[in-house]
């Protein structure tokens, strides 16, 4: 599955989730990148998920909100989660909001799929 934010792959049984966003979402693109997150989730929360966010170098409140909302639909369905490819800012954004106490977070993408 394919969407103009991301693309799903499947590595080792995981959904793995390759983010490409820009450095601003305008209110119509995030609404967009919600309503596509939430039907990828719809029936396969319980599966185990990767999302890579390699090629993305920013998160305002709205994208960090909508990965608390993808871990908590895979959380309730029993499904496990991590991140992976975070760069320094990213990393700090996450850690100054307390984030990364929710998450598990790897380096590698091959490291996040032997974690979930």
């Amino acid at each position: 599955m394919s969407d103009a934010f991301f693309q799903l792959k499947v590595e080792a049984d995981a959904h793995v989730v390759e983010f490409s966003l820009p450095p601003e979402l305008d209110p119509m693109e995030f609404d967009r990148l919600n309503v596509a997150m939430l039907a990828l989730l719809d029936g396969r929360s319980s599966n185990r998920w990767v999302m890579d966010l390699t090629n993305v170098d920013y998160m305002g409140s709205a994208m960090l909100g909508l990965m608390v909302n993808v871990r908590q639909h895979v959380k309730n369905a029993g499904g496990r989660l991590a991140l992976c490819g975070l760069s320094p800012p990213l990393l700090g954004i996450f850690k100054n909001c307390c984030l990364e106490r929710l998450f598990v977070i790897t380096k590698s993408r091959h490291e996040a799929v032997a974690r979930v």
